[in-house]
């Protein structure tokens, strides 16, 4: 380390001696396209209302409905949530069966 950066740390320290950081710390630089993201953002909610919103999801109901696996998907993972592992419970009682083995 050289003596500038020592220095600093004695006149300012960032941490305090539980490691976290003190009051007044800045914090770090920040995500630089955090403000463009959020302009972005606000700009299609207000370009989006409730109507189109509903419209642009009973396109996708239908189109589901007609056969477009990608649009079912889409659907069935926004209503009922991804789907679960079929064999989660042999692979949770083979893990619990290596735990036991290990103790």
């Amino acid at each position: 380390m050289d003596t500038d950066t020592v220095t600093k740390r004695e006149k300012r320290p960032e941490r305090g001696p539980d490691g976290r950081f003190l009051l007044g710390n800045s914090g770090g630089p920040g995500n630089p396209y955090g403000r463009r993201v959020a302009e972005l953002r606000s700009a299609i909610l207000e370009a989006v209302t409730p109507e189109i919103m509903r419209a642009i999801v009973d396109g996708l109901v239908m189109a589901a409905r007609e056969g477009d696996c990608a649009a079912a998907k889409l659907v069935l993972s926004y209503t009922l949530g991804p789907p679960v592992a079929a064999d989660i419970l042999e692979r949770l009682e083979a893990l619990e069966q290596r735990l036991e083995t290990q103790a």
